[in-house]
């Protein structure tokens, strides 16, 4: 799938800004064999002082900007086209659980997609004894780690409320599992910590993802967003996998990564330090045009 996306970014501060230092993490990835960038652009108003281009430990995008004059907002606004072509579902060539834990250990490399990154407790992905319960509980009927996982994606689906009030960027995992509701950051790190409490390797993706409008009724501009899922480490075979906990889903042509890491620590748009004594407010729209 061919793709036009635009995502922008806005920050009011209550009071101005004096100075300030970011990391911007918004510019969709290329991944060979499944996405292309045909061109991009990132632009950010007032203009900084400094800019810079770098990609991070797990292959992210990152621009560094810093500012020296006073500023009262900023925005940030980034376009791509991207295609999207992942490959067809392969037959489960996953080993069960204890196959794995062998496959992992005749790993020996610390390369970014090492499974060995993924297993411990990270921020926002906190290993915990209800969590691995209530994960272990997809182990039943699966014969296999592709089984279990799609298990519990799909019971995260069914058992946690989508509530864009119930929770925001800095609630963590147990949290989020103690009040059933959340948003796809929030199911994605109780699936990512439900796993690693089993044993199996697992990680936080950040991207796009298109929104099909109902029958009938037009496509609203802005009504896309950032989304997260999950991507879980399923044996020297069958690799890395991607699964969509907050839509009961595999990953697939309509998702657009910008990149990967542990949870969203490691991910999240926009990170820095300002010189200022007041807060801010933030706004996002994104959108995610297909060109047929």
């Amino acid at each position: 799938m061919l793709y036009n996306i635009r995502l922008h970014l806005h920050y009011d501060y209550e009071r101005s800004a004096a100075g300030g230092r970011h990391h911007i993490r918004v510019m969709p990835q290329a991944i060979p064999g499944v996405q292309r960038i045909i061109a991009s652009s990132l632009s950010v108003d007032p203009v900084s002082a400094e800019r810079s281009e770098f990609t991070d430990f797990f292959s992210t995008n990152v621009t560094s900007i810093v500012y020296r004059n006073p500023h009262e907002t900023l925005d940030v606004t980034m376009t791509a086209r991207v295609n999207v072509t992942r490959p067809q579902t392969m037959l489960d060539v996953s080993p069960d659980l204890a196959g794995l834990q062998k496959e992992i250990r005749s790993v020996w490399s610390v390369a970014a997609d090492a499974p060995h990154h993924f297993l411990a407790t990270s921020t926002h992905a906190a290993i915990d004894p209800d969590i691995t319960a209530y994960a272990a509980q997809s182990r039943v009927n699966a014969r296999t780690v592709t089984e279990l996982v799609h298990d519990l994606n799909r019971r995260i689906h069914a058992d946690f409320t989508y509530d864009g009030d119930a929770t925001d960027v800095r609630t963590k995992a147990r949290q989020a599992f103690d009040l059933k509701a959340g948003v796809c950051q929030d199911f994605s790190h109780i699936m990512i910590a439900g796993l690693r409490g089993l044993g199996i390797p697992a990680g936080y993706v950040s991207g796009f993802l298109r929104t099909i409008p109902r029958p009938g009724k037009e496509r609203l501009e802005g009504a896309d967003a950032m989304h997260a899922w999950v991507r879980a480490w399923c044996g020297r075979e069958a690799g890395w996998q991607e699964f969509d906990p907050t839509n009961d889903m595999a990953a697939g042509n309509d998702h657009i990564t910008i990149g990967y890491g542990r949870d969203y620590a490691d991910v999240s748009p926009i990170v820095g330090i300002l010189k200022t004594s007041g807060s801010q407010e933030g706004k996002q729209s994104v959108d995610v045009i297909p060109l047929e």
